[in-house]
């Protein structure tokens, strides 16, 4: 029996056909929960005919506001990351928008992978940094926690929260709590540690330490608190964004229904399976707003609403810095191969480099030391 058990998650982790099988469950069930759901294409039609576009514009004008508050924390968290000269805010928000274009049309976190690489285009010795960039991404990530946990209590006290939400939202809340006190203990055994003993670690620890840089922000209160500030502004915007979307399709709800609509698409967004989450992403806002009396078929137009007006933002940033810097949609899709292969040759290059370096000092120091003991011997030898 154990042998099974082992040859069949050797097969579901190691093959094509297996791992197609573990993502055709969960996307299976979804299929399943939209063909029950599935709301009536008229009521839809209807819903978008009385629509207020001045509240829509205002929608979207928050969300723009929401990725430029967002963009000034990455770059807070760059600066104590990265050495200087840091990289400018305008290289920051075109590699940011790049992100969010990659993160809402392909699948996964792309858009993770394609911020660091056009970041380090403008970074001096950037192909060597790749590490420490990769790291800020993470912990501009952690600076999210703060927000969701004061988001979820509003809405635990405030909103009329689905029986259904609730596992999900402490499941998130709870992996994020996990990760930004991971994060915190990471960076203080970082400055502990130092960089001593590049000599006498391999290179997988030497990478490890690099990414670690990443983290260098929550070693100065200063920059954390800003970079801190800027993301709950953010998170602000955005909950204002989901009220005026309210407004221009007619739902008569409060700013906590605002909240906890914000709250469940960021659950259903947390493990994306697909661009976007399509489908999922307007089931669960639909279900969200059941308890406002909003009907089914009224929250599911409002949330195609919704994902078009934050897509509509990302989106539009996203192809307009990748034209202007030069790369093709097909270049992005191709980043996170290409990626991953010149990040680990420039960081084997970099460590040989470092650890070459210790060599030579270390062959100095022992030919100085010989020296002093040959002009000490000599006169003995006289």
């Amino acid at each position: 029996m154990r042998q099974r058990f082992e040859s069949a998650r050797r097969w579901l982790a190691h093959t094509r056909a297996g791992r197609i099988c573990l993502l055709a469950i969960p996307i299976g069930l979804v299929a399943a929960l939209l063909v029950w759901r599935f709301p009536d294409l008229g009521n839809i039609g209807n819903a978008f005919r009385e629509v207020a576009w001045a509240w829509v514009a205002a929608a979207i004008g928050m969300n723009l506001l929401s990725v430029v508050v967002r963009s000034i924390a990455w770059h807070i968290v760059l600066n104590q990351a990265l050495p200087p000269p840091h990289p400018k805010h305008r290289h920051v928000f075109s590699a940011f928008s790049i992100g969010l274009l990659g993160n809402a049309v392909l699948p996964g976190r792309v858009g993770e992978v394609a911020r660091v690489a056009v970041l380090s285009r403008h970074v001096p010795n950037g192909r060597t940094t790749w590490a420490a960039i990769l790291g800020s991404i993470f912990a501009h990530r952690m600076f999210d926690v703060i927000p969701t946990i004061g988001l979820v209590v509003y809405v635990l006290v405030a909103a009329k929260v689905p029986k259904w939400a609730v596992p999900g939202i402490e499941i998130v809340l709870a992996i994020g709590g996990v990760l930004l006190l991971g994060s915190l203990a990471l960076a203080w055994w970082h400055r502990r540690s130092g960089q001593s003993g590049v000599d006498s670690v391999g290179r997988i620890r030497r990478l490890w330490k690099k990414g670690l840089d990443g983290l260098r922000v929550f070693h100065s209160p200063g920059p954390a608190i800003g970079a801190l500030f800027f993301q709950i502004l953010g998170w602000t915007t955005q909950i204002l964004a989901v009220y005026f979307a309210f407004k221009a399709f007619q739902i008569d709800a409060p700013m906590p229904a605002a909240g906890l609509v914000l709250l469940v698409v960021n659950v259903a967004l947390a493990f994306p399976l697909w661009p976007g989450s399509v489908g999922l992403f307007q089931a669960a806002t639909a279900l969200a707003l059941l308890p406002y009396g909003v009907a089914y078929q009224h929250g599911f137009a409002y949330g195609i609403g919704l994902q078009a007006i934050e897509a509509s933002v990302g989106i539009g940033l996203g192809l307009l810095f990748l034209a202007r810097e030069g790369i093709s949609f097909a270049g992005l899709r191709q980043i996170p191969s290409l990626g991953d292969e010149e990040l680990e040759e420039d960081l084997e290059e970099e460590i040989d480099e470092e650890l070459d370096e210790v060599d030579r000092q270390h062959a100095g120091a022992r030919g100085c030391n010989s020296g002093e003991h040959s002009k000490t011997m000599a006169p003995d030898r006289a």
